[in-house]
């Protein structure tokens, strides 16, 4: 991990198109500003682990379902939805 110290005004680059800049240092929080393309999406680091954790449980197989689904009638074969 690269740590650096900035001061209000001053910022960093990261890669060629992404600036972080430190607007303001109030108490214990620092109050940071993004310039970078609209294709890249930026997310709270809390935020970004949860949407990562929704995914790997959407992505999960239950083995019980997966025999529900091999219980399935012949009527709900998606062959039939032709």
């Amino acid at each position: 991990m690269l740590v650096l110290t900035r001061k209000v005004g001053e910022g960093i680059v990261i890669g060629d198109d992404v600036c972080l800049t430190v607007i303001e240092i109030k108490g214990g929080t620092i109050r940071l500003g993004i310039d970078a393309p609209k294709d890249k999406k930026i997310y709270r680091q809390e935020v970004y682990l949860q949407i990562q954790k929704e995914n790997r449980a959407a992505t999960s197989w239950n083995l019980e379902d997966l025999d529900l689904l091999g219980q399935l009638p012949a009527s709900f074969s998606p062959e039939n939805d032709k």
